[in-house]
């Protein structure tokens, strides 16, 4: 007993030791005398390096796939990233539980760095003298780092943990020192060289160096009490043997997949006695407490600078998947990264010091983003109509964005914050690249290197615009100004020149012609210019006017682009937009003397006559669908397959039909208030109209080959027209007059006429007709257009189909048409553009918006002409559902499948006789009532695979099975109150009754194999036949004869 006593009492004051190790995919524990194994974390991508804090109860490790420094509880939850920007292969880390710091070593970044626990604070350590830097490992007793490095010069060195005092301590016979430990008791360091595959050891100062074995190829290693533990890469496992003699070898596991760095988990190994000579108060230091050799230093993260907040001065610059600085408030001039999210191709920057944000294009989320430099507050500014934009400026006095879009050809403007945006330049633009503004001057200049490469400048409101340099061009990229000598500046990456001339384009003189192998970004500051090059990886700098005393920054840094130096000390003068915004209602843009300023509007809206106020909305303007998106001028609402668009003048909705999704859909003009209208029974629904008068949505489906008709919010849908139609294409409307037309390029290519309830059907044309595509209704002319991709025609009739006459051949492939004022408008497939021309002649076409692949319908909107007299307007015509126009009249009209009663007014809620059916995701009905026997959905929330069906006439119910839930429930067949009435005990119930009399249900299991009824609630369940059935199925009942 007292034998027992004593054991438990040792087993609680001395754990036993487990051991700690990353196997790349995982990482797992292992008791090294039991061999017992046990994950840890797992689903990892390729975790290397390891540590962990005893007390905290945490382990650390770095991912070297995801380039990131990870932490977790010790019981493996909480696992969160500690470190995820600037790191390119952390193959070391280590932890200093006294002092609570994080430390790791990168061989890609040739840095050693140093964080807090959770990984705020962060300070490059040691940069210099470093090339591939990889075990580490930490003695805060006594204030040191150790470290190994493989690069040309392999050594192992230490410092004191701030940096300081830095020595070398073995640099003979060491080819790959992959794993470093230290081992407290004994005072001394064990290292393993998978190169030359030894385990040596050496006194602290790296004295008495020794080899204690030799084995395959080691790669970490750890020690304890008597023992040391290493993992090895050829062998995958884990193994130990005495430290003194390297004897009593021992294999504690192997098969392991890829075992990487081991540590013992233990007290001994992070021993609790070592004095924090920071103490409680954190050293009376703002921000970083490091230990040095008998006392501390006060650190501040890098690019801070000691007793200063902020950063006052530092380089920014784009490197596709992340934006960096360099402080040059403190001597190391080291890059680190601004902690931001998900950039994927940064390209353009820019900076506001008033602020203090950074703004940046990103060219694969085709977007502009902004954040404040710190890397807090970071927001997208611009998502929209964005194909490539290259180019960034700020203008910093009136607080405006301007950008190039080398996709688009335009040059931008909008507040900094996104909003007002408005197209300046969209002429004569090639391939627009860098754009500079001068706002003291008024002035923007861009460069080009389309077929014809130059430099331009124009006023900052557009004004005054002139090509200032169009010879020994090739690559115009980076533009700068110099304020104080009134210069610009430019690089060319194919001349391999930097330049220099006055702001008119005269006085042009070479600065640098020689090794610049592809210069990208320019910058100048005070008396330098600063620039990044692709080819060389680096960023550069040299004397602004003479363009010597070149110096390299930073080298090593693949895909750097722009470059920008942030500082406080922009010129601030009073604009005329300083004052009441410039008198403008909307933007006030800066321009050159005398004008000083100008007003304008965001794109679409119209400058009144005053200069100053902008009208409050678009009064007429196109929509069109491309098949990925509906644009307005500059609107776009990203969707699929968008085929047919109509838009509702009243609330200036559009409505849009998508073949992709098989959805009719709507939203208001800017985006806002999205919603599927029709979301069952379309195919490809190829044209649409809204009637804006009497509120409905009309369309046609050339795959159910229907015309059909619903509220504006998808109810009460009526199928109009389904005999005789092969390919219905296009629809228009004249309320007024009653009537719908439409195109059909089936086998018979014709154009018709109904009435708008459908009655008083008419061919009007059915020769000559190929695809007869866009189709519109000229009210005021009275008459009708339609484009035909066949013929290759746009034509005219009057609106019973006679006086037929061509107004414009040949057209490409015209698809949409549409009429505004004097004017129609086309899309064409093929020539990717829309066109304009004279709607009664067909003369003085011009091409209104080119480069527009996927262009499906457009839709003129004109709000400010008046609509007209709603036929319905007064109690919805005295109808119970729809009111739909006739000529000259109205009829009152039912839901598809559904009679109109005897009074020609009202409907029922549901046909008197219909068939139910499902096809597994969905359940319709086919009213027997109406000739149309069209099938409607009933809209049954949530189904999965629905077998067999019932209907309680009694209660109005349908009753299913769901074989995927396992489930039977109920519905209402208006989609209502559905409810599983039974949920358990189910296989696969193929078969279903309804007893209406006796109000009991009957199912029949084929995988129970059994026969069961139930209340019809599911209550008072019971089996009734379990044996002799292999696969019962279908099951019906009789009740009146039981």
């Amino acid at each position: 007993r007292l034998y027992q006593h004593r054991r438990r009492i040792s087993l609680l004051v001395c754990p036993e030791p487990v051991l700690l190790f990353a196997n790349r995919i995982d990482i797992r524990q292992v008791l090294p005398h039991r061999s017992e194994y046990t994950l840890l974390l797992n689903n990892l991508e390729n975790a290397i390096a390891l540590d962990f804090h005893h007390s905290e109860e945490l382990v650390f490790w770095s991912d070297v796939t995801l380039d990131r420094i990870m932490r977790a509880s010790l019981n493996g939850s909480n696992v969160e990233e500690v470190v995820s920007t600037g790191l390119e292969s952390p193959g070391g880390l280590a932890i200093d539980w006294i002092h609570n710091k994080l430390y790791w070593t990168d061989s890609g970044t040739s840095r050693i760095e140093v964080a807090n626990l959770d990984g705020t604070q962060r300070k490059v350590l040691l940069w210099q003298r470093m090339e591939k830097p990889r075990a580490i490992a930490l003695h805060p007793m006594e204030g040191k780092i150790y470290w190994t490095d493989w690069g040309n010069m392999p050594c192992i060195e230490y410092a004191n943990m701030d940096g300081t005092n830095r020595k070398i301590i073995a640099d003979t016979h060491l080819f790959w020192p992959n794993g470093l430990t230290i081992d407290y008791a004994s005072h001394r360091i064990y290292w393993v060289d998978a190169k030359h595959h030894v385990i040596e050891r050496a006194d602290l100062d790296g004295k008495n160096r020794k080899a204690v074995i030799s084995l395959p190829h080691p790669f970490a290693i750890t020690v304890f009490e008597d023992s040391l533990y290493w993992t090895d890469w050829h062998t995958k496992s884990i193994n130990s043997a005495n430290k003194f003699t390297g004897k009593n070898q021992e294999v504690i596991r192997n098969k392991l997949h890829f075992p990487m760095d081991i540590h013992t988990l233990h007290p001994q190994r992070q021993p609790a006695g070592g004095r924090n000579r920071c103490g409680s108060n954190n050293g009376g230091c703002s921000h970083l407490c490091l230990p040095s050799n008998k006392t501390y230093t006060c650190a501040c993260p890098t690019g801070f600078v000691k007793w200063k907040m902020c950063l006052d001065k530092f380089l920014l610059f784009t490197r596709r998947t992340d934006i960096r600085r360099i402080s040059f408030d403190n001597e190391d001039k080291l890059d680190d990264v601004i902690p931001l999210a998900d950039i994927r191709n940064a390209v353009a920057l820019d900076w506001d010091s008033s602020e203090r944000y950074i703004y940046w294009t990103d060219v694969t989320t085709d977007s502009i983003n902004r954040a404040k430099w710190d890397g807090s507050k970071q927001e997208v500014v611009v998502d929209t109509s964005l194909e490539s934009p290259a180019g960034l400026a700020i203008d910093w006095l009136t607080h405006k964005l301007y950008w190039t879009d080398a996709g688009t050809d335009r040059i931008e403007v909008s507040n900094t914050d996104g909003s007002m945006r408005t197209v300046l330049i969209w002429e004569n633009l090639d391939r627009p690249r860098d754009i500079v503004v001068d706002p003291i001057g008024g002035f923007m200049y861009w460069t080009d290197w389309g077929a014809n490469p130059k430099i331009e400048r124009a006023g900052m409101d557009a004004s005054n615009r002139t090509v200032i340099i169009s010879t020994n061009l090739t690559w115009p990229n980076g533009l700068a100004i110099d304020y104080s000598t009134e210069r610009l500046y430019w690089a060319d990456a194919s001349i391999k020149t930097i330049e220099y001339g006055n702001f008119d384009g005269s006085g042009r003189q070479v600065l640098i012609g020689s090794q610049l192998p592809h210069p990208f970004g320019l910058t100048l500051h005070e008396d330098r210019i600063y620039w990044t090059d692709w080819q060389s990886k680096s960023i550069q700098s040299a004397d602004k006017l003479t363009g010597l005393d070149r110096r390299t920054l930073a080298e090593n840094l693949e895909n750097l682009m722009d470059i920008h130096m942030f500082h406080h000390h922009r010129t601030k003068v009073q604009t005329p937009c300083s004052v009441n915004n410039g008198g403008c209602s909307h933007l006030c843009l800066l321009a050159p003397a005398p004008k000083a300023s100008s007003c304008a509007c965001p794109t679409g809206i119209n400058l009144q006559a005053d200069g100053k106020t902008c009208t409050h909305a678009m009064n007429s303007f196109l929509v069109f669908a491309r098949r990925t998106d509906i644009r307005m001028i500059s609107l776009d609402i990203p969707y699929f397959n968008t085929i047919a668009i109509g838009v509702d003048a009243v609330e200036g909705k559009v409505y849009w039909s998508d073949s992709t999704l098989k959805k009719i859909s709507r939203a208001n003009i800017n985006g806002s208030e999205y919603e599927d209208i029709i979301s069952a029974g379309l195919m490809t629904t190829d044209g649409l109209a809204v009637d804006s008068v009497g509120r409905k949505i009309y369309w046609t489906d050339t795959g159910t080959n229907r015309i059909e008709v619903a509220n504006l919010n998808g109810s009460m849908r009526k199928v109009l027209v389904w005999q005789n139609l092969d390919s219905p294409r296009a629809i228009a409307l004249f309320h007024e007059m009653g009537y719908m037309y439409w195109t059909d390029w089936g086998e018979h290519a014709k154009l018709e006429r109904s009435s708008m309830d459908g009655s008083d059907r008419v061919v009007l044309i059915n020769n000559n007709l190929g695809w007869p595509n866009g189709l519109a209704v000229d009210r005021a002319g009275s008459q009708l257009l339609w484009a035909d991709a066949h013929t290759e025609r746009i034509e005219a009739s009057d609106l019973n189909g006679s006086n037929r006459r061509t107004l414009v051949s040949p057209v490409q492939h015209p698809y949409g048409l549409t009429l505004l004022g004097p004017h129609m408008y086309w899309t064409d497939w093929q020539s990717r553009s829309i066109h304009r021309a004279d709607k009664d002649t067909g003369a003085n076409t011009i091409t209104v918006r080119s480069n527009l692949p996927g262009l499906m319908d457009i839709q003129a909107v004109d709000r400010a002409s008046s609509l007209g007299f709603n036929k319905c307007g007064r109690r919805n015509g005295g109808c119970s559902h729809l009111c739909l126009p006739r000529h000259n009249v109205t009829s009152c009209a039912c839901p598809t499948g559904i009679l109109l009663k005897s009074d020609g007014r009202s409907c029922d809620n549901l046909p008197e006789t219909f068939l139910l059916f499902s096809n597994r995701v969905s359940v319709r009905r086919i009213s027997l009532d109406t000739n149309d026997h069209t099938d409607v959905y009933v809209p049954v929330p949530e189904l999965h695979n629905v077998i067999s069906l019932d209907y309680d006439s009694v209660e109005r119910k349908l009753y299913y099975t769901d074989v995927s839930l396992d489930v039977i429930r109920r519905v209402n067949l208006d989609g209502s109150n559905m409810e599983t009435v039974i949920s358990q005990g189910l296989k696969t119930t193929d078969g279903l009754a309804v007893d209406w009399v006796a109000r009991n249900m009957y199912w029949t299991d084929t995988g129970r194999n059994t026969i069961e009824v139930a209340h019809l609630d599911g209550t008072s369940r019971k089996v009734l036949v379990n044996n002799s059935l292999d696969e019962p199925r279908a099951i019906a009942v009789f009740p009146s004869k039981g």
